[in-house]
C-alpha cells in the first residue's frame, strides 16, 4: 500500500506536527498554507506530460483549449500522484499539507502464498496517536475500519478530508459495525505501483476519459470494451457487454446515469489488481482487521467444524462484502477495535443462521467443498473493493 513518509525522519513531519500543535491551542486559528502555491505551476514530468499533452490535442479543440487543457493537466498530476479524490474546486486555503505517498513497490516473494492460518487469531489494535498530528487524545480518535490508524476529526478536517456534511458522518459511524475508512484505505488506487498506474492512465488517455469527470454508460462500455481488447485481444461477448452493464448499474446506487470519478477509479483499479497480480500477491494486501474479519465469516459458515464449506455458501459470502448499512441499524456500543463492517445477514452477526440466511445450494454448488486458503483466494479481491466509503459496488459479485 502507498505509506506516509516517516513523519520522525522528515523535516516535513516536524513541521506538520508543530502547526498542529498550533493550531489546536488557537482554536484551529487559519494559518497560510504552502498547498496551494505548490499546486499553481505543477506540471507533469517525464513520459507522463507526454502522456497528457497528446491527450489533450486529441480531447481538446476550440478557443477554450488552453483552459481545458491546464485543468486536465492539474487532473492527470492529481491522479499520478495518488490524489485522484481531490475535487477540482477544492479550497485548499488554511489547510496542512496533503502528505507525499510513495507507492508500493512488487517484491520478489510477493507471488508465494503466504501464511494466513485459519486456528492462529491475530490481535486487532489500534494506534494510539493521531496519524495526522501524532497526539494522543483517548476517546475523541476515529478508528479506520480497515487499517491501524486514527485520527482526530479536526486533523481530518484541517486535511480538507471533512467537508461539508461528512464530518457527523463520520463521528456517527467510525465506532459502529459499520465503521469508516481512512483518507489511505478509502483510496484503492493507492495500492498501485508506478508501473501499474502508468497501464491504467495508458488506457484512460486512449479513452479520452479526463480524471475527475463523471461517465455515462456509453463511456463506461467503451472503456470496458478497450480493456478487454486490450486483455484478450478480441472483443467483448454480449453476455460480457451485459455483465458490464450490470456493473455500472452496481456503480450507480442513486440511479442518476452517471458514476464518480471516485467510484469509478475504484472499480478500474481493483480491476487492474486482478488482471495484473495473482491472487497470493492479492493476499499479501489484506490488513490484519480484514484477515480477522474473513476468519468469522469462514468459521461461521463451517458449522461441523471439519474445515469446508459449500461453494455456494463461498459465492455468498462474497455478495456480504457490499451489504449496506441503514443508519438505524447503527450501534455507537462497539470497540473501536472491531474488526469491520457486519450487517444483520453476515455471517459473523451474532443473530445469523446457516439455514435461514444462506440461499438453497444448487447439486454442482454442493459438490465442491471450499477450505480456508480457497475461501481467502476467491474473496480476497472483493474484501479489498469493499474498502471505500461509497455505497457504490465497486466490484459486483457474479450472480
Amino acid at each position: 500500500m502507498g505509506v506516509l513518509m516517516s513523519r520522525r525522519q522528515t523535516v516535513e513531519k516536524v513541521q506538520k506536527v508543530s502547526l498542529a500543535v498550533s493550531a489546536f491551542k488557537d482554536g484551529l486559528r487559519e494559518q497560510p498554507s504552502t498547498w496551494q502555491q505548490a499546486e499553481v505551476g505543477g506540471t507533469c514530468r517525464g513520459t507522463l506530460e507526454q502522456v497528457v499533452q497528446e491527450g489533450e490535442e486529441e480531447a481538446s479543440a476550440g478557443p477554450s483549449q488552453p483552459e481545458e487543457s491546464s485543468a486536465s493537466k492539474a487532473a492527470w498530476e492529481r491522479l499520478r500522484d495518488g490524489r485522484g479524490l481531490e475535487p477540482e474546486e477544492f479550497d485548499r486555503a488554511n489547510r496542512f499539507t496533503l502528505p507525499a505517498f510513495i507507492r508500493p513497490k512488487r517484491e520478489l516473494h510477493d507471488d508465494e502464498p503466504p501464511d494466513i492460518s485459519l486456528e492462529q487469531r491475530e490481535q486487532v489494535l489500534n494506534d494510539e496517536m493521531c496519524e495526522i498530528c501524532g497526539v494522543w487524545t483517548a476517546e475523541s480518535l476515529f478508528p479506520c475500519r480497515v487499517c491501524s490508524r486514527v485520527y482526530h476529526d479536526g486533523c481530518l478536517r484541517r486535511m480538507g478530508y471533512l467537508q461539508n456534511g461528512s464530518a457527523m458522518e463520520v463521528m456517527e459511524t467510525a465506532h459502529t459495525k459499520m465503521g469508516w475508512s481512512c483518507y489511505y484505505c478509502d483510496n484503492l488506487n493507492l495500492l498501485l505501483t508506478e508501473e501499474e498506474m502508468y497501464s491504467m492512465m495508458e488506457t484512460l488517455r486512449q479513452c479520452k476519459i479526463i480524471p475527475g469527470t463523471c461517465l455515462t454508460l456509453d463511456n463506461f462500455l467503451y472503456y470496458k470494451h478497450l480493456a478487454h481488447k486490450q486483455q484478450f485481444e478480441r472483443p467483448m461477448a454480449e453476455a460480457q457487454e451485459e455483465q458490464a452493464a450490470l456493473q455500472f448499474s452496481a456503480l450507480d446506487p442513486d440511479k442518476k446515469g452517471h458514476i464518480k470519478w471516485h467510484d469509478f477509479l475504484s472499480h478500474a483499479s481493483i480491476q487492474l489488481l486482478q488482471k495484473l497480480r495473482p491472487q497470493n500477491a492479492l493476499l499479501r494486501l489484506l490488513t490484519v482487521k480484514e484477515r480477522e474479519r474473513a476468519r468469522a465469516a469462514f468459521l461461521a459458515l463451517d458449522q461441523d467444524s471439519d474445515g469446508f464449506i459449500r461453494e455456494g455458501e463461498c459465492r455468498w459470502a462474497q455478495h456480504t462484502w457490499f451489504r449496506k448499512h441503514q443508519k438505524e441499524m447503527l450501534s455507537c456500543n462497539v470497540s473501536i477495535s472491531h474488526v469491520g463492517p457486519m450487517s444483520e445477514s453476515s455471517p459473523t452477526s451474532s443473530g445469523s443462521s446457516k439455514s435461514q440466511k444462506t440461499p438453497p445450494a444448487t447439486e454442482q454448488e454442493e459438490a465442491r467443498p471450499v477450505d480456508w486458503p480457497s475461501f481467502l483466494r476467491e474473496n480476497v479481491a472483493y474484501i479489498l473493493a469493499a474498502r471505500p466509503n461509497s455505497a457504490a459496488l465497486h466490484l459486483q459479485p457474479p450472480a
